[in-house]
């Protein structure tokens, strides 16, 4: 009778798990929507299609982009906060994430908390530019420049980016009075300085390669550990007397904060794959980024130090949004 007994509860723990465990094996057995906070054209866009592309036909299921901008990426965060942990809504976004949260005095979501880190694909470095106009050529001689010329202006793709809040850490650093002239995007920001209304800026190395390839703007040092191919001739800050020195937009897979541990592993491993081929490696080196691959636990650490250097950054630029 008790051997029954036993036998009975063994199989009855079989026939609930069975679904359980048949369940997380079949992931995902329907379309999957990877959120973008931007619009469709730009880097985080292009890669998150990239790596969906590459799912889809790994997984046999549709991943599809969603691109909800608004609101510096809180729009689209908080849908990701608030979607089930089943793995069918994933992120990808940017180093805005981890400075909205310095930046905002209120959001609706916990930066942490909210969301599960899955991998750091890739970054794409800062490099720091001027107009041809400006009389500099190396990092000395524009630091020069600036302290000689007090409230010399500085151009960024908006207000509490990544390209503003770099050159705030650049001005911290050497001691620098500029001011700040924010525009609406990349384009227009390098259209002028090409006609020279703006002497200097920060810019992604994927928006600001054609440009100084073509002789157009000049790079002054490039804020990346080592130097990179395609402008080999540009040095890191550190090799241009800022050691220490690096900044990058980065690329990052989230899914919602209560997304369980084996579903992380799983769908990073995946990503991880699809990430290391030659050819998406390829095509990350055309945008002037580089392939990060980072584990799910290498990634946490990551965004805990970009939320301390971000948040220095935005106390030291005195940004602040409502």
């Amino acid at each position: 009778m008790i051997q029954r007994r036993t036998a009975a509860r063994a199989l009855l723990a079989l026939t609930v798990a069975l679904p359980m465990l048949a369940g997380a094996q079949a992931y995902p057995a329907k379309a999957v929507t990877l959120v973008v906070p931007y619009p469709a054209g730009g880097a985080t866009d292009v890669i998150a299609r990239m790596v969906a592309d590459k799912l889809s036909t790994k997984w046999g299921q549709p991943v599809v982009v969603s691109n909800k901008p608004g609101a510096g990426t809180l729009v689209a965060a908080e849908q990701v906060a608030r979607a089930a942990g089943d793995g069918y809504t994933l992120y990808m976004t940017t180093a805005a994430h981890t400075i909205s949260a310095n930046l905002y005095k209120k959001i609706p979501y916990d930066a942490v908390k909210d969301f599960t880190p899955i991998t750091l694909t890739s970054t794409i470095p800062l490099v720091l530019v001027t107009a041809n106009s400006l009389p500099v050529n190396t990092l000395p001689e524009l630091i020069a420049r600036a302290k000689a010329d007090p409230g010399m202006t500085f151009a960024s793709t908006g207000n509490g980016t990544p390209q503003h809040l770099t050159m705030e850490l650049f001005k911290a650093r050497n001691g620098l009075n500029l001011t700040h002239v924010p525009y609406k995007g990349d384009a227009p920001m390098i259209t002028d300085l090409i006609g020279g209304q703006v002497p200097m800026a920060f810019v992604t190395l994927s928006a600001a390669m054609p440009y100084i390839k073509s002789g157009k703007i000049k790079a002054i040092a490039l804020a990346h550990d080592k130097r990179v191919d395609g402008i080999s001739a540009v040095p890191t800050f550190t090799e241009a007397g800022m050691p220490g020195f690096v900044s990058a937009t980065w690329f990052g897979l989230f899914g919602p904060g209560t997304l369980p541990a084996d579903l992380t592993n799983r769908i990073y491993r995946d990503v991880a794959q699809i990430v290391a081929v030659p050819e998406f490696t390829a095509k990350l080196k055309d945008m002037g980024g580089v392939v990060d691959n980072s584990t799910p636990q290498a990634f946490q650490a990551h965004i805990q130090a970009e939320l301390k250097r971000w948040g220095e950054a935005v106390k030291a630029s005195g940004a602040q949004v409502d």
